[in-house]
């Protein structure tokens, strides 16, 4: 199983999926839709609604309409669509957003708005490397992201899908600074960190080792699992 190194998702989507098969896409927990923006840019053929939770960034959301684009306040355990209303589903860096006890409704729920023979693209970050350990120390995923591989593989065990592969990669990662850091890693919108000078202390001395001349690079570990809808759950 090799890792390759990837800048931009989106050209590892395009190798693992039939976009043009696909042209009905959800995006489920979309934060500021940045992949899907890009794909619809590439791709005129494509239709995608994507999904958000958080109040404040699907406001944000709608300020920047975009053709083909369709914003839906709404998370992925409650689906607001009828049975098989789409291709593809995008889950990107978002399943170990839905809380830890409505994963598996979550993955229902999807399986239930795609249709048959419908793809699921499951992009989750790996517990692991050098940033992982300067975000830890304030906003430990280790649990919620264990849940979420476990949620993927009991859905694949429980039949409704099957994988048609696992794909791991890096994706690298650039500060110029701490300060800019922690504006996009501690000031986002859908976590509140209010972090005490001790911890911003501590958070700050992790970071510092790994700046150089040009700022400080990260890779970032992922792992994108391809399934496909099969029987009913």
């Amino acid at each position: 199983m090799s890792t390759l190194q990837i800048s931009e998702e989106l050209d590892l989507l395009q190798t693992l999926v039939d976009l043009e098969q696909h042209p009905r896409i959800i995006e489920l927990g979309c934060g500021a839709a940045e992949l899907s923006r890009k794909l619809l840019a590439r791709r005129p053929d494509c239709e995608v609604t994507a999904l958000e939770v958080d109040e404040r960034q699907n406001a944000k959301n709608l300020f920047e309409p975009m053709p083909r684009l369709h914003f839906v306040p709404a998370g992925a355990q409650s689906i607001p669509f009828p049975a098989e209303s789409f291709d593809l589903a995008l889950m990107l860096k978002s399943l170990h957003h839905v809380p830890l006890d409505q994963m598996a409704q979550a993955l229902l729920e999807v399986h239930r708005v795609l249709r048959s023979g419908g793809l699921l693209y499951v992009s989750e970050p790996v517990f692991a490397g050098a940033l992982n350990e300067v975000m830890r120390l304030f906003h430990d995923e280790e649990q919620v992201r264990a849940a979420a591989q476990q949620a993927v593989q009991a859905a694949v065990g429980s039949g409704a899908w099957e994988q048609l592969s696992e794909t791991h990669f890096e994706v690298p990662v650039h500060y110029r600074d701490f300060a800019e850091f922690e504006r996009r890693m501690i000031g986002v919108t859908y976590l509140t960190h209010r972090l005490d000078a001790p911890t911003l202390q501590a958070v700050r001395a992790r970071f510092e080792p790994h700046m150089a001349a040009d700022g400080a690079h990260f890779v970032r570990p992922m792992r994108v699992n391809l399934l496909r809808k099969g029987a009913a759950p």
